[in-house]
């Protein structure tokens, strides 16, 4: 064999020798992607971890605020729903006390009324309808009416004497 290399042989030797070369970069490219890929997942993968960790704890406090929020709203609520209903109760129970009261008030008024008009009745009856009146600083007897005689003055179809001063 002879040792000499035709430009044919450099040729295929640098096509080769390129050929390796290239094999060799695209497997250290390769290598290389696979462990960014890697690297790249298991960031991605904490950073998720993160996130979710976050939005739990973010989650957490929201619902506790929201709770405050309707919590707060739901005693001032039902304090002045209490308010009302027991200050209502109890207006409605004075004033219901306070009709009850004038109803027998009421009752016992009539009652003195219907009595002192059974007195007067009475007093009529035994008087025979003569009365005892003062005018003015004037004393006058008021008779029945169509009572016979001569009186000082007539008023309600009744006749009047007056009394001397003495």
């Amino acid at each position: 064999m002879s040792e000499t290399s035709s430009p044919d042989d450099l040729t295929s030797r640098l096509r080769s020798r390129l050929e390796a070369d290239r094999m060799e970069i695209e497997e250290a490219t390769a290598r290389e992607l696979a462990r960014l890929g890697e690297n790249l997942s298991a960031v991605a993968s904490a950073a998720l971890r993160s996130i979710e960790s976050d939005t739990a704890e973010a989650t957490a406090r929201m619902r506790a605020l929201l709770m405050k929020a309707w919590l707060r709203p739901l005693v001032v609520g039902l304090s002045l729903f209490l308010g009302f209903s027991g200050g209502s109760w109890a207006t409605m129970h004075w004033l219901s006390a306070s009709i009850d009261a004038r109803f027998e008030t009421l009752t016992e008024v009539n009652i003195r009324i219907h009595r002192a008009r059974e007195t007067l009745a009475e007093m009529q009856e035994t008087t025979w309808g003569v009365e005892l009146m003062e005018i003015s600083g004037e004393r006058y007897v008021a008779l029945p009416a169509r009572t016979p005689g001569r009186p000082a003055f007539t008023m309600d179809e009744r006749p009047y004497l007056k009394l001397s001063r003495e």
